[in-house]
């Protein structure tokens, strides 16, 4: 139980695990979940924040629900990357999350991910996209920052799976050309 980089959570999950993502406000806590084989993020609620120990517990439900083997906590940095009152506020939360595994049920695994700019992306697109009502944007706004932040993080992941697969291909066209050279070599 401890708060990781977004890889090495990843590398914690077990055979189909997913990542829940967590849009934490004041009022809410908006959800997503990404597919087992973390590559789709999708909204799946907005929790009303009540007291912690209700927070808690209504988050180990969804944890047990869905299979999940980690959080994606979005961390909404300041524009120049510092941390301001509201990251104090999401990194407490995370911190007693960690602390009260018997409130989840749960032995939590986290990562922060830079949430910078995802509401108003989401709200953006909401408007400009979709032309939702005031009304619809304000009830679906959370879970669909939810599923931004968990997409985001997906994304990277898929991203670092991509360079990884290319550095292995290009090791073993390495070893076959130093092979086809040393092959070479004994016929001479």
């Amino acid at each position: 139980m401890m708060i990781h980089t977004l890889s090495e959570l990843a590398a914690r999950l077990g055979k189909n695990q997913r990542l829940l993502g967590l849009d934490v406000g004041t009022k809410t806590v908006g959800l997503a979940v990404a597919d087992p084989g973390l590559i789709v993020a999708s909204p799946i609620g907005t929790l009303k924040r009540t007291k912690f120990t209700q927070d808690a517990r209504e988050l180990g439900k969804t944890i047990r629900d869905y299979g999940i083997g980690g959080l994606v906590v979005g961390l909404p940095l300041n524009m120049d990357g510092t941390e301001g009152p509201r990251a104090e506020s999401v990194r407490a939360f995370a911190k007693n999350l960690l602390e009260r595994p018997d409130l989840l049920g749960w032995e939590a695994e986290i990562a922060f991910w830079d949430e910078r700019l995802s509401t108003s992306a989401v709200e953006r697109f909401m408007i400009g996209e979709a032309d939702m009502t005031r009304k619809r944007r304000d009830e679906v706004v959370d879970k669909m920052a939810a599923a931004y932040i968990l997409q985001g993080a997906l994304d990277m992941l898929a991203n670092q799976r991509r360079l990884a697969a290319e550095e292995e291909a290009e090791e073993d066209d390495d070893y076959d050309r130093d092979e086809d050279r040393d092959h070479g070599r004994d016929r001479d």
